[in-house]
């Protein structure tokens, strides 16, 4: 019998409708930040984004690619099939940002991309049937 079977008879579309219409919320609203409050400004230069990463040291190309990946990450969470990948690659994503919030710029800030983490788990783990099928079509 497949692993996905489960023994209540239940599909895993349908857990609580609450739960994955908050989860819903969450994933609009994130994905609208990640585009437009936070990979927009890295791509334009703006100034504090730049400051951050002069101070972070690793270089300007650094701020590209972090903008890409907020850019791919929250279009890929406004995109059904792609939520849960998307949701699962933005936990590391926000796990590097804690860190550098932490270790490098200023510790209280790192709450912030730790908050938005734990929901990105929970996002990428109601969503996580989604991204095995999305894995399996990729296999094919």
């Amino acid at each position: 019998m497949a692993a996905t079977t489960l023994t209540s008879g239940t599909a895993p579309s349908t857990r609580p409708r609450l739960l994955r219409r908050v989860l819903w919320v969450f994933q609009i609203f994130f994905g609208l930040f990640l585009i437009g409050a936070s990979a927009l400004p890295k791509f334009a230069g703006q100034k504090d984004a730049v400051e951050t990463f002069t101070l972070i040291g690793w270089g300007q190309w650094f701020r590209y690619v972090t903008g890409a990946v907020e850019l791919a990450g929250g279009i890929g969470l406004l995109i059904p099939r792609l939520a849960g990948a998307a949701a699962a690659g933005l936990v590391g994503l926000m796990t590097g940002a804690a860190l550098t919030h932490f270790l490098v710029t200023e510790p209280v800030w790192a709450l912030l991309p730790i908050g938005m983490g734990v929901v990105f788990a929970l996002i990428a783990w109601d969503r996580r049937e989604q991204t095995r099928d999305l894995i399996r079509s990729l296999k094919r």
